[in-house]
């Protein structure tokens, strides 16, 4: 287990990395979070990462796109952690500017500081590297969308797919995945990329354009009307939050022998689920049937994705994924406490 050492978790304070932040904080290392708080809702996470972890935790806020600022924080850390992101889809077609100087202008600063000294990089990548699969034969089985090849459909996509960028959020992640992997090739930067799948759970404030499990939660928690884009039988193979931090903190425990490599990671097909499924469980556990409208395919969406994430596992030493029903179960549990809470009531009003 990674312990000790000076950590820099950019965009520390979302979702994920505010779930690694308290792991490595947990293990004794010292962890920058350098986030500009700028997505609602993560100053939540950096109050209970400070309240958890007192001065183990530091908050820097900065912007990557700001070299001088980048360039200082990699020089006091043992590693990079990159999580900062824009992270909608929606968002990048409306103004690709900004999503190009956040994800690729942004991780090219922190590679040109990572590599005068070696800083081990560990980049959050997107399945949406791959593009929109249209290529890909499906049929419907059982009301969801699923290859027509029953080995694929085993299977699910793995690393020899060709990269395929749609949108300009695409683009950007696809750009930054690509730096990552030539800056270990070209200037032997210590460096890996996780290609996530979707991942769910705990500190997770999901949106309609990102973080979609928490999002119908807080919908059909909230009673509110859940917008489908496309037909709902789209399928994703979605991994718990603790999964994720594993094979983070793993990649970073074997970065010697990992770098270079980019690796797919998602909850594989045993935790493939379409949306419908996904409410339907959902209204299980939260007692009601929920509102459901539906609108338009979005640009890029893609019908079916499952990770085929062996090559994780087997470099990364992972543990068999939690089930998805479990795992959805245990964040509805943490939603209600979160929003019963009295800090969570203060902000609401």
């Amino acid at each position: 287990m990674a312990r000790g050492g000076h950590v820099l978790i950019t965009g520390g304070a979302g979702f994920i990395g505010s779930n690694l932040a308290d792991r490595l904080a947990s293990d004794r290392c010292q962890v920058t979070v350098m986030d500009t708080l700028a997505r609602p809702g993560v100053e939540r996470n950096l109050s209970w990462l400070l309240s958890r972890h007192g001065d183990r935790v530091r908050h820097l806020n900065a912007d990557i796109r700001d070299e001088a600022a980048a360039a200082q924080a990699v020089a006091e850390a043992d590693v990079v952690f990159h999580m900062a992101a824009q992270v909608a889809v929606t968002t990048s077609l409306v103004d690709p500017r900004e999503d190009f100087e956040i994800n690729l202008a942004g991780t090219l600063n922190l590679l040109e500081a990572a590599r005068g000294r070696r800083v081990p990089v560990i980049y959050a990548s997107t399945n949406k590297v791959y593009g929109d699969l249209a290529d890909i034969a499906l049929e419907l089985r059982d009301g969801a969308w699923a290859p027509v090849d029953q080995s694929f459909r085993e299977r699910g996509v793995d690393e020899r797919r060709p990269l395929d960028f749609h949108t300009p959020y695409g683009c950007s992640k696809g750009a930054a995945d690509q730096y990552v992997l030539d800056y270990a090739r070209s200037f032997d930067v210590p460096a890996c990329v996780l290609r996530m799948s979707c991942i769910y759970g705990p500190r997770q404030m999901g949106t309609e354009d990102q973080g979609w499990v928490a999002h119908f939660l807080i919908r059909g928690l909230d009673n509110d009307t859940i917008t489908l884009y496309g037909d709902g039988r789209q399928v994703r193979d979605i991994m718990h939050v603790r999964d994720a931090v594993q094979a983070y903190v793993s990649a970073w425990e074997r970065i010697e022998q990992v770098s270079g490599r980019a690796f797919n990671l998602g909850g594989g097909p045993s935790n493939a689920v379409s949306l419908r499924q996904l409410l339907g469980h959902m209204q299980g556990l939260i007692g009601r049937d929920v509102s459901v409208a539906f609108e338009d395919w979005r640009a890029g969406d893609q019908r079916y994705f499952v990770a085929d994430a062996s090559a994780a596992h087997e470099a990364l030493g992972l543990d068999a994924p939690i089930a998805w029903r479990e795992g959805v179960a245990e964040l509805a549990t943490w939603l209600r406490a979160e929003r019963a809470s009295p800090a969570q009531q203060t902000a609401a009003a």
